[in-house]
């Protein structure tokens, strides 16, 4: 078996996948309201800048830029995961952490790798069938992105003729 090695690039931009141990779980999108507190605490304390992000009800897909000379983003995984569990422990008493062990990462290379996975951030929960449209689900940064003017609130990933 390969041994998985993770980047060690500094001030990279990366791509992750981030999933509960209970696949068939809804904990993320249940109580989001204490997930967005976790990240905002955790990147007042180490900064990073969310390029994309979506939640689902059982994993997230991510994309962070971090800065220049750090490349610590396990770390700040790590803090998100323990602060989430803590805060739903608080809340339902529950004695373990509701995620799995790791994470999956990749190291964007270029632009076309950043908009395929920007891409891949916002049509999941129409692949996974939580709504027809990328408008429609509201745990995502397709809406900031929206209201920056980066993608049109009509997009859904169909190819764009010149």
């Amino acid at each position: 078996m390969p041994r998985y090695i993770r980047s060690k690039r500094f001030g990279g931009t990366f791509f992750f996948t981030v999933t509960l141990r209970d696949r068939h779980s809804s904990v993320l999108v249940d109580h989001v309201d204490f997930l967005r507190e976790c990240v905002r605490h955790v990147k007042s304390k180490r900064p990073f800048d969310i390029i994309a992000w979506v939640v689902l009800p059982d994993h997230i897909h991510a994309i962070w830029r971090l800065p220049e000379g750090d490349n610590a983003f396990s770390l700040r995984w790590q803090l998100i995961k323990m602060l989430f569990t803590k805060k739903l422990k608080e809340r339902m008493h529950d004695k373990e952490s509701v995620w799995q062990g790791r994470f999956w990462e990749h190291e964007i290379k270029s632009g076309d790798d950043l908009r395929a996975h920007i891409h891949y951030c916002y049509l999941n929960p129409v692949k996974h069938g939580y709504v027809l449209s990328t408008r429609d689900w509201p745990y995502s940064s397709f809406h900031r992105d929206v209201k920056l003017g980066l993608f049109d609130i009509h997009w859904n990933g169909l190819l764009e003729l010149p």
